[in-house]
C-alpha cells in the first residue's frame, strides 16, 4: 500500500512540475511580442498551404487517416482547426486551473474524435516541441542546469524516444488496430493510477481541508535525500557526475549509468505517450536520484526542447506521422486556456481543484478503458457483438467530453462571473511561473 501510495505522490508531482513548466512557457510567449508574431508565421502555412491543397486531401482523408497510411500534410478546414483550438483549449484550462499537466487529455481526445493513435502521438509531441522552443530556449531558468547531468541524461533520453518511435511505428506497420490498441493500454494504466490515487487525496481532503493544499504547492525538495537517493548517490560506479554545488558544499554525485537510465525511461513514455516526459522528470530526479527540485526544473526544460523535438522530428514528422494543423490549434488553445485557468484559481477553493483534477484524469481513463474491448475485439482477441463494441466506444467518448466540456464551460463562467475581482488579482499562474523561473 505504502508503493501505491509514493508512486501516486511522485505522480502528481511530476503532473505539477510540469504544469508549472507549461504556464511559464505560456506567460513567457504571450509576454513578447517577437514571440507572437512567430506563433502567428507558424500558422500561415497550415492556413494557406491547407487550403490550397484542401480538395485534392479532403476526399483521401478518411482512408488515409483510418487506414495503414502515414498522413502529414498541412491540411486544413475550419472545422479541424476550431476542434483543435477547443481541445488545446480544454487541456489548457486544466493546466492554469489544477495545477497538473492538462496534456494528458489530448491524445484520448485526438483518438476519440477518430485520429489514429500514433498520428495522435506525433501531433502532440510537436504540440509540445513547438511551444517548447517558443518559451523555454532562452528562458533565464537554464541557469539552473547541470550541464553535465543535463547531457548524460539525454544520452538516454534520444535512446529511449527512439526506441519509443519504433515501438509504435512497427506496431502501426503491423496493424493500425494494434498500435491504436497498445496506446490505449498505455494511457489507461497511466491515468487510471495517477486517477485514483487524485480521487482518494480529493476524498480524504474533504474530511480535513485544514491539512490540504493548493495542488500548486512548490516546497523545495531535495535537499535532504531519501533513502534510495542515499543507496544510488552511494554506489561509485564510473564515471561520476557532479551536480547540486550550490546546494551542497562540494555537491552530490551520482553515476551516469543511473542517469541514462532515468534519460531512456522518460525518452520512452516521450516516444510512445507523446507528452514529453516532462511529467516524469521531476519525481525520477528528486525522489529517486535526489538531485534537488531547483536543478530538476531547469533540466526538465532544458529535456524537452530536446527529447520532444527530437522524438517530433526523427521519429514521427519524417515518416508523416503529424497533423501540423492540430498541432498549431491546439498551441493556440492551450495558450489561452492557461492563461483563463490560472487566474480562476484566485477564486476557487483548493478542495474544488483537487475534486476537478480527479475528475478531469478519470475521464481520459474511462475514455480510455472503454475503447479497449473495441479495438481487441478488431483484433480477435476476445468476442464482441459490435453493438456492444458501439455503445462502450459511445459511453467512453460521450463521458469523456462531457466531463471535460462541463469542467471548461465552468471554468469559463467562473472567469466571467469573477472579472471585477479577477482584474485586481493577480493570476495564479504568475506565481507558479515566478517560482518555475526566479
Amino acid at each position: 500500500m505504502n508503493f501505491f501510495k509514493g508512486l501516486g505522490q511522485c505522480m502528481v508531482a511530476g503532473a505539477q512540475a510540469h504544469a508549472r513548466w507549461e504556464i511559464a512557457t505560456a506567460n513567457t510567449i504571450l509576454g513578447d511580442k517577437k514571440r507572437l508574431i512567430i506563433l502567428g508565421l507558424m500558422l500561415v502555412p497550415a492556413i494557406l498551404g491547407g487550403i490550397a491543397f484542401a480538395d485534392q486531401i479532403h476526399s483521401a482523408l478518411p482512408d488515409v487517416l483510418g487506414g495503414k497510411k502515414a498522413y502529414s500534410p498541412a491540411f486544413y478546414s475550419t472545422g479541424i482547426f476550431i476542434a483543435s483550438i477547443l481541445i488545446g483549449l480544454c487541456a489548457g484550462l486544466i493546466t492554469g486551473c489544477i495545477g497538473a499537466g492538462g496534456g494528458f487529455i489530448i491524445a484520448p481526445a485526438l483518438m476519440s474524435a477518430g485520429i489514429k493513435g500514433i498520428l495522435a502521438v506525433g501531433t502532440d509531441l510537436f504540440h509540445i516541441f513547438a511551444k517548447a522552443i517558443m518559451g523555454s530556449v532562452i528562458h533565464r531558468k537554464l541557469g539552473n542546469v547541470s550541464v553535465s547531468l543535463a547531457v548524460t541524461f539525454l544520452i538516454g533520453a534520444i535512446g529511449g524516444a527512439t526506441c519509443g518511435g519504433v515501438i509504435n511505428r512497427v506496431l502501426y506497420e503491423i496493424n493500425p488496430v494494434l498500435s491504436d490498441a497498445f496506446i490505449t493500454t498505455i494511457y489507461a494504466v497511466m491515468l487510471g493510477g495517477l486517477g485514483f490515487y487524485a480521487l482518494m487525496d480529493f476524498l480524504k481532503c474533504r474530511k480535513s481541508a485544514a491539512a490540504c493544499e493548493l495542488p500548486h504547492g512548490g516546497k523545495m525538495e531535495g535537499a535532504e535525500l531519501g533513502n534510495l537517493p542515499q543507496k544510488l548517490q552511494g554506489m561509485k560506479l564510473p564515471p561520476m557526475v557532479r551536480f547540486d554545488q550550490s546546494l551542497v558544499p562540494g555537491g552530490r554525485a551520482i553515476s551516469a549509468w543511473f542517469l541514462i537510465v532515468a534519460g531512456f525511461i522518460v525518452g520512452l513514455a516521450a516516444g510512445i505517450m507523446g507528452v514529453g516526459g516532462g511529467f516524469l522528470t521531476f519525481p525520477i530526479f528528486v525522489y529517486t536520484l535526489g538531485v534537488s527540485s531547483m536543478t530538476t526544473v531547469g533540466t526538465d526544460i532544458f529535456q524537452i526542447v530536446f527529447t520532444a523535438g527530437y522524438a517530433a522530428i526523427s521519429q514521427y514528422a519524417i515518416y508523416g506521422f503529424i497533423f501540423y494543423t492540430l498541432a498549431m490549434g491546439m498551441l493556440i488553445g492551450s495558450l489561452l486556456g492557461i492563461q483563463v485557468g490560472a487566474m480562476v484559481t484566485k477564486v476557487v477553493p483548493g478542495t474544488t481543484i483537487r475534486g476537478f483534477y480527479a475528475m478531469a484524469v478519470l475521464a481520459g481513463f474511462m475514455n480510455r478503458i472503454f475503447a479497449l474491448p473495441g479495438k481487441l475485439a478488431d483484433m480477435e482477441i476476445i468476442n464482441l457483438s459490435k453493438t456492444t463494441v458501439f455503445w462502450l466506444d459511445q459511453i467512453g467518448i460521450w463521458g469523456f467530453f462531457l466531463v471535460i466540456g462541463g469542467f471548461a464551460v465552468w471554468v469559463i463562467g467562473t472567469f466571467f462571473k469573477n472579472t471585477k475581482n479577477l482584474r485586481t488579482a493577480h493570476p495564479a499562474g504568475a506565481a507558479l511561473g515566478e517560482e518555475a523561473t526566479s
